[in-house]
């Protein structure tokens, strides 16, 4: 069974909202924040997290936390300094020089003290764009840096999870890759959800691409959205 990507507007979101609703009640919505960054703090995290497990970043982020006292001299210290404590997560010693060259390209915007707190007084289009002029922040640290910081803005984070998920359900097309797909995917939500709801939508569907949708198994005799999955319904079909 085949699904027509380019569905129309109405029946688009009328798809996205039944995922939505479905998944809400197999992971129980509203989910809680798991974090509560300032939005500086955030970022930095999210630059840490990249393509590393959850724990040994936030392993990596605590140690950066408490070898350096604030994030000034984060920007300041020895790069081999800054290596060391972050050595937990993936590629320190390419995230240690790209961790403080952004400290430094944002001092130079902002001065200091550091802060990214004005951007709760920016659109969340206008603060992503200038979150992502920033090289090295990509749409999904500035969908991070928006969303999960005490922020709380309506801003969509795409993970590989959340992606694959999306991919399988034939919500976007299966060339389209994890840095496009934000936009497409946020597109897609309605415009007056607010930011308990976005989040929402990320976690669901990452807790289902991390639980039930794997990459090389999929659990599709167990999975809530069988009926509406055309590669969920290829894989039963096929045995």
């Amino acid at each position: 069974m085949q699904l027509d990507f380019d569905l129309s507007g109405a029946a688009l979101q009328s798809r996205v909202l039944d995922i939505h609703q479905r998944l809400c009640v197999e992971y129980g919505c509203p989910i809680r924040y798991f974090s509560n960054l300032d939005p500086l703090s955030e970022l930095v995290s999210a630059l840490l997290s990249h393509r590393t497990k959850n724990r040994d970043s936030h392993r990596a982020f605590l140690q950066l936390r408490s070898q350096f006292e604030t994030w000034e001299a984060v920007r300041d210290g020895d790069p081999a300094a800054v290596e060391v404590a972050i050595a937990p997560c993936t590629w320190p010693e390419q995230k240690a020089p790209r961790l403080q060259a952004i400290l430094r390209e944002l001092t130079q915007r902002l001065g200091e003290p550091l802060s990214l707190d004005f951007l709760a007084d920016l659109p969340v289009s206008k603060a992503r764009v200038w979150l992502e002029e920033i090289p090295g922040i990509g749409p999904k640290t500035s969908a991070a840096v928006l969303s999960f910081s005490t922020l709380r803005r309506p801003a969509l984070p795409v993970d590989s999870h959340h992606h694959r998920v999306a991919q399988r359900l034939g919500l976007i097309p299966k060339t389209l890759a994890v840095g496009p797909a934000h936009a497409v995917l946020e597109a897609q939500l309605p415009p007056h959800w607010d930011a308990q709801q976005v989040y929402d939508n990320h976690e669901v569907l990452m807790l289902h691409g991390q639980r039930v949708c794997h990459y090389r198994k999929p659990s599709c005799d167990r999975c809530c959205l069988l009926d509406l999955c055309p590669s969920g319904q290829q894989r039963e079909s096929a045995g």
